[in-house]
């Protein structure tokens, strides 16, 4: 596909930082106001992934890579069905879409599904002033909004819900239950809490060989074990986990039920929360496809996919006992640049987890191993619980 854009004729529009400085640029995308936590992704790649991505919902999200949309965006890398970005900053918007599997452009697509977008500013001193200052609420204002003044529109800001304290999974989750089959060999049967959930991350799973139960965040304990899964995972997710105490308590249940356990993102934070660890709110966060992280087991680096604007607050080198009595635990991963707590590893329970995104959709695939990892863990506990059985039958 091949197609150009000019975006010379597009109406002014206005990004507005709750600290009241302002940046004026050009509508891109559908017009209107929009507002959200605004954040920085340094992902010189994979901004359809990015956009598509639920852990992005109540997110105005700027590129730094300063030329986007050249690739256009088709139907087979989406990772969900829909964009969740609440806003979209652009530097350069691409005037022409030249791809072979482009479908559409990016504009398009931002258009058609009502994402209100800005380009045309400097995201360089945007991205500087996230980091000074920390990530915070802002809005985006074009069309008829634009004409706002200065202070309705930083007024409409200083209003808006901020992130921490925030539950996003109901708005995200699947709102019925559906499976996929395993392919390939199957090893056994997985239930996902859909707390945002990535195709790519079901696409993983499936081939694997875990038929895969995608579950309403909502659904009780009682529900989920009824299902007799072999293993359970929390995806990834948007929001604050301070307050997602629900699911932090149906994990515990199904911890001391002894099924092993497998969270990315999202579920690294609730199995935190869950040992007995706390979380809290990072200045700027994670966001990108470039991010170095350590195995603290094999010493390897491994360049991650992050999206993350909270952590879990656990020590990094040394065995822990977990406060609500889950048995050891290690920090498996941390961030070279900040130290942040990137993993878990529980020592005494089939349990562990990630920060970042080792499905790596679009990129870098350092950790796709944790799926073989989880593969593994389950093989074994299911090896296990046989031969116990055979010898109590004897």
């Amino acid at each position: 596909m091949t197609r150009s854009t000019d975006f010379s004729a597009q109406p002014q529009a206005a990004l507005v930082l709750e600290d009241g400085t302002r940046y004026v640029g050009d509508a891109y995308g559908a017009t209107g106001t929009t507002l959200g936590e605004v954040v920085f992704a340094t992902g010189m790649t994979g901004y359809q992934e990015t956009i598509t991505d639920p852990s992005y919902a109540g997110q105005i999200v700027l590129m730094t890579a300063p030329h986007i949309g050249n690739t256009g965006v088709n139907s087979e890398d989406k990772e969900s069905d829909r964009v969740w970005v609440a806003g979209f900053i652009v530097r350069d918007p691409s005037r022409v879409v030249s791809n072979y599997r482009a479908e559409d452009s990016l504009d398009a697509t931002l258009t058609a599904d009502g994402i209100i977008g800005i380009s045309g500013i400097d995201t360089r001193a945007v991205t500087r002033r996230i980091r000074s200052v920390g990530a915070m609420r802002a809005g985006i204002f074009s069309g008829e909004q634009f004409e706002l003044s200065d202070s309705e529109q930083l007024e409409l800001v200083r209003n808006a819900e901020p992130m921490s304290g925030r539950n996003l999974s109901a708005d995200v989750s699947t709102a019925e239950r559906y499976t996929m089959d395993a392919v390939g060999e199957r090893v056994g049967s997985v239930a996902v809490l859909d707390l945002g959930v990535k195709a790519s991350t079901l696409r993983y799973l499936t081939e694997r060989g875990f038929d895969v139960h995608v579950l309403p965040e909502n659904i009780s304990a009682e529900d989920l074990l009824a299902l007799k899964p072999d293993a359970l995972f929390y995806s990834n997710g948007p929001g604050d986990p301070g307050a997602s105490d629900r699911h932090v308590e149906m994990l515990r249940t199904v911890l001391r039920e002894g099924m092993p356990y497998f969270g990315i993102c999202f579920g690294n934070q609730l199995l935190g929360r869950a040992l007995g660890f706390g979380t809290y709110k990072l200045p700027f966060g994670h966001r990108g496809i470039n991010q170095p992280v350590l195995d603290t087991t094999t010493g390897r680096v491994e360049i991650t996919a992050h999206n993350h604007g909270f952590a879990v607050d656990a020590p990094i080198g040394e065995v822990t006992d977990s406060p609500e009595g889950f048995g050891r635990v290690t920090v498996s991963h941390y961030d070279l640049n900040d130290n942040v707590v990137e993993g878990l590893n529980c020592l005494d329970i089939p349990a562990f987890s990630v920060q970042y995104h080792p499905e790596s959709a679009a990129g870098p695939h350092d950790a796709m191993y944790l799926f073989d990892r989880f593969r593994d863990l389950v093989i074994e506990r299911s090896a296990a619980a046989s031969t116990n059985t055979a010898g109590e039958d004897n």
